[in-house]
C-alpha cells in the first residue's frame, strides 16, 4: 500500500472522525457533513457506481487531466459545475453516518480495482482514468476538503 492509498483508507478517517458537524468552513458553503457526503459521491464516481456525463470539451481534456495528475492543489472556492450554488440537503441524520458511508465507498473503491485492476472509469472533468490516477485525484480532493475545515495546512 503506497502513501496515498494508506491516506485514503486510514489517515483521512482519523481527521474526519475529529469533526462534530458544527465546524465552519474556511471557504465555501458546504458544512462538514455536506463535505463528507460530497466526498462519498466522489469516491462512488471513481469506481463507476455513479456515472456522470463528461463536462469538459474534448479539446480541453489533455490540459484538464494534466492538472488533475499534477501536485498543484485545487484553489479554495473551486467551482464544480455539477454542484448547485446552494448545498444539497444532507442525506444522513448524523455526521458519523456520513463518515460510515464514505468508509463503505472507499472500501468498495479498493475492492472494485482489486478485482478489475485494468478498469478505466470516466471522470466528468478529467476523462478516462485508471486506478492510480483515481487514487491521486481522490487524495488531492480529500486534502483540499481537509484544508477547507482547517484539519491540515
Amino acid at each position: 500500500m503506497d502513501v496515498k492509498e494508506k491516506f485514503l483508507s486510514e489517515t483521512w478517517f482519523e481527521y474526519l472522525n475529529t469533526l462534530t458537524g458544527k465546524e465552519k468552513p474556511l471557504w465555501g458553503k458546504l458544512s462538514a457533513q455536506g463535505m463528507i457526503e460530497h466526498m462519498a459521491d466522489s469516491v462512488a464516481m471513481a469506481y463507476g457506481k455513479q456515472n456522470l456525463q463528461l463536462q469538459t470539451p474534448v479539446e480541453f481534456l489533455e490540459k484538464a487531466k494534466a492538472f488533475a495528475m499534477s501536485d498543484k492543489e485545487f484553489k479554495p472556492n473551486t467551482k464544480n459545475s455539477l454542484m448547485s450554488e446552494e448545498p444539497e440537503p444532507l442525506k444522513h441524520n448524523h455526521i458519523k453516518d456520513a463518515i460510515q458511508e464514505l468508509h463503505e465507498e472507499v472500501s468498495a473503491f479498493f475492492s472494485f480495482y482489486q478485482h478489475q485492476p485494468q478498469a478505466m472509469v470516466t471522470n466528468p472533468f478529467f476523462g478516462d482514468m485508471n486506478y492510480k490516477e483515481w487514487v491521486h485525484l481522490l487524495y488531492k480532493h480529500a486534502r483540499h476538503h481537509l484544508k477547507q475545515f482547517g484539519l491540515i495546512e
